[in-house]
């Protein structure tokens, strides 16, 4: 009798009742084939050289750009993604593949003097392997693309094991990136846990983006192994507004922040901290704003905060506002599909878990501050540190208090929200763990740094 594997069942999360993909999960055993076919093909793709790679890479991102509106309305359809967001994530995407594509060409290494007598010492980077992804389903395309382009350009092999909700996503994305790749270079595991768990026992290196007890799960199990793994977790993000701010401009950008799909984004404030005299403007600004913002289906182009990904992330943004002060928002709108409105709420009490546990959906809290140092205190007060937006017309006050913050990114003047990809990204404490993602900080986490001492024959030694 053989064993019935789990299935990986996708939902509409504006119409659940639509189905977008079931699929078997290969199980363990599978897991482990697949990567030590991936392991078996790492060797040819790097000896191809760098011009093959550069041109693979390049030749995705032209694929993603042709397939750009198809892309986006499965996003939309499979994650709930509003449209304009869905088209911006497509197009980082494409982006982001064109940038690695020239990596290959970069250097590897340096050339150095030996400190006594003939010779040359050189100091080589060279990929480790196979690449285990391990990718959440809130940036379908642009996540798994950030960790693979640059696995892939410095000459690893990738298993990509995407979260459950967007396989259909995953697996349009890997039909586009095969057509440019030889056989097993770059592959799909479709799963939950069982093939997760399998990846990271097997995997040469692994990069993580999810939740913090699961990050701090696969952290644990590759580090017992001795494999380099980075790990993006949660966070619990604060944007810190000054007396002197442009009050309109801040309560917008917060508001985008906060709702923009849903406030399903590791980068999403979730707490606003009113320096000073600016508690009771923003408060009304904010509030404002948030109920002013478009709620709705998300393959409408003016929707900016759509469903939640699941019945349970719609109850949990419930449960987390019930017998609070809300200003904004605090409903369920009568609709099919799994929606929240908006909402800020205010008097939370300090131990509160809003102010402890990243809940995932549109919900921020308005807490006073004294002056800046005390806003910084409590920023510094949560377990997490991603990013922190500080709203001020006072550069000199920003600076003055940048380095204080305990976040691994400060955005001034701007939504908490948003991504440079050539730039390194990643946070502090229980945000993150291991080696910067994106930009030149990936090339350098995807290989592994090695010494050559080169003597002429017969020298002394």
């Amino acid at each position: 009798m053989t064993d019935v594997l789990p299935t990986v069942i996708s939902r509409n999360p504006a119409d659940p009742a639509d189905v977008i993909l079931r699929t078997p999960a290969p199980g363990a055993f599978a897991a482990v084939d697949t990567v030590e076919r991936a392991r078996a093909a790492q060797p040819g793709w790097l000896l191809g050289g760098a011009a093959a790679r550069s041109a693979a890479l390049g030749a995705i991102a032209s694929g993603i750009e042709a397939a750009a509106g198809e892309l986006a309305a499965l996003a939309v359809r499979e994650v709930g993604k509003p449209l304009a967001e869905a088209r911006a994530e497509v197009a980082r995407a494409a982006a982001i593949w064109r940038y690695y594509a020239q990596a290959p060409f970069g250097a590897t290494g340096a050339v150095h003097e030996t400190a006594t007598g003939p010779g040359l010492l050189l100091t080589r980077r060279r990929p480790h392997g196979v690449a285990g992804l391990i990718t959440p389903w809130n940036f379908p395309f642009a996540i798994p693309t950030w960790k693979a382009a640059p696995a892939l350009a410095a000459g690893n092999t990738v298993v990509l094991k995407p979260a459950p909700e967007a396989t259909a996503c995953a697996l349009r994305l890997a039909e586009i990136v095969r057509r440019e790749l030889p056989e097993a270079v770059f592959t799909v595991l479709p799963g939950g846990a069982t093939e997760g768990n399998a990846l990271v026992s097997a995997a040469d290196v692994v990069s993580f983006t999810g939740s913090t007890p699961v990050g701090r799960a696969v952290v644990r199990a590759a580090t017992a192994r001795g494999i380099p793994v980075q790990a993006e977790m949660g966070g619990l993000n604060a944007a810190l507004v000054l007396p002197d701010a442009d009050i309109e401009q801040a309560a917008a950008h917060i508001a985008a922040s906060v709702a923009g799909y849903a406030g399903q984004k590791c980068t999403a404030t979730s707490r606003v901290v009113a320096v000073g005299t600016s508690l009771d403007p923003l408060r009304e600004a904010l509030s404002e704003a948030l109920r002013a913002l478009p709620v709705g289906d998300p393959a409408d182009p003016a929707t900016v905060c759509g469903p939640l990904i699941h019945e349970s992330a719609r109850d949990r943004v419930a449960d987390a506002c019930r017998g609070l002060s809300v200003l904004a928002g605090g409903t369920v709108p009568e609709r099919s599909g799994w929606y929240a409105a908006p909402t800020l709420v205010e008097k939370v009490a300090p131990g509160h878990p809003l102010l402890r546990e990243e809940v995932f959906g549109p919900v921020a809290s308005l807490l006073p501050a004294d002056d800046l140092a005390h806003a910084i205190r409590i920023t510094n007060s949560v377990p997490y540190g991603l990013v922190t937006s500080v709203h001020t017309a006072d550069l000199n006050a920003a600076l003055n208090g940048l380095d204080l913050l305990d976040t691994g990114m400060i955005r001034i003047n701007a939504p908490s929200t948003g991504v440079d990809f050539h730039l390194p990204f990643g946070g502090a404490k229980h945000s993150g763990h291991g080696p910067r993602e994106q930009g030149g900080a990936a090339l350098e986490f995807y290989t592994s740094g090695r010494t050559y001492t080169l003597a002429p024959a017969g020298a002394a030694t």
